[in-house]
């Protein structure tokens, strides 16, 4: 990466500056503290689930190996910025290196885009579930799930890899401070010294095509699911049907919610204060509520949960 300094800090930033949130010393450590809370809940949360399906025999159908997948997805997620985030609360200099901002740049989208094609084929495998019962176990059999899978770590790794590359290699002029808490290709492409419209377009359109295919596919997906459950006769199947079916809905609401709201709004150059909240929503509160709702709304998963607790 080329680099530009001017003359008063060359010689004391190595990297970037992630302001994060300012506030004084005694408002660091309080973050300090409810960031580590938070970021320990999830971790237990999300890997509960993870241990109750592996512990519970009955758990290991498609549905829930991507449960699992999608649990450890979301430790790896928050785990790129919440690390660095609580070492930022407790620096004084709050610098990352430019290696460091960009390994993080490249996991948190990877990671996001990861997400995204992880929603699309739950939705998908709701679908099947619910619209052909009685094919699904030789439509959805192991091997087209662990293929899924696969797709879905791979597509979502390579997905922005070549943007992220490019603007690794951009000249960076100025302060070097970034008015976040993470590397986002925003803030960092303000600090370019001359501005890469090309780079600009290809990263806008990635990202739509990213946040709009799955999204589209989720949602014919269920409008076919809510078509096939109208037409179930009875009202139990309904139910269980709708209660299969909520969670996933639930997750989709609150990750693409966020998401389009800081991406896909008209007014998608926020004030700084407003792209920390809801990229805070989407990273990190989702992570841990996901566990909550994926508990609560399934009576499988609670039993496994209470198996795996001994009660």
């Amino acid at each position: 990466m080329k680099t530009s300094n001017t003359p008063n800090n060359s010689s004391t930033i190595t990297g970037f500056i992630l302001l994060g949130f300012p506030c004084p010393r005694e408002g660091q450590i309080l973050l300090f503290v409810l960031f580590s809370v938070v970021y320990l809940l999830t971790l237990v949360g999300n890997g509960s689930i993870i241990c109750a399906v592996l512990w519970d025999g009955r758990l290991r159908t498609p549905m829930y190996i991507l449960l699992t997948n999608f649990s450890f997805l979301e430790i790896c997620y928050v785990t790129s910025t919440v690390p660095n985030m609580l070492a930022n609360f407790l620096s004084d200099t709050k610098v990352i290196s430019f290696s460091g901002c960009f390994l993080q740049f490249y996991f948190f989208f990877s990671l996001g885009c990861t997400e995204c094609f992880f929603l699309a084929i739950m939705a998908f495998d709701r679908y099947l579930a619910v619209c052909w019962p009685l094919h699904y176990p030789t439509l959805m059999t192991r091997r087209l799930c662990t293929n899924l899978v696969v797709s879905c770590w791979v597509l979502g790794f390579l997905w922005f890899l070549i943007p992220i590359i490019v603007i690794s290699q951009i000249s960076f002029c100025g302060s070097r401070i970034i008015d976040h808490f993470l590397c986002d290709p925003g803030p960092l492409l303000a600090l370019a010294c001359t501005r890469a419209p090309v780079i600009e377009l290809t990263s806008s359109i990635l990202s739509s095509l990213l946040l709009f295919m799955p999204f589209l596919f989720i949602m014919v997906s269920y409008a076919l699911v809510l078509r096939a459950v109208l037409r179930v006769p009875a009202a139990g199947g309904r139910r269980k049907a709708f209660s299969t079916c909520g969670s996933h809905l639930a997750v989709v609401s609150l990750f693409y919610g966020s998401v389009m709201v800081m991406y896909v709004s008209p007014t998608s150059d926020h004030e700084a204060g407003v792209q920390k909240i809801v990229t805070l929503f989407y990273s990190v509160v989702t992570p841990l509520i996901n566990p909550v709702i994926y508990s609560l709304r399934n009576k499988d998963m609670k039993h496994a949960m209470k198996k795996l607790l001994g009660t």
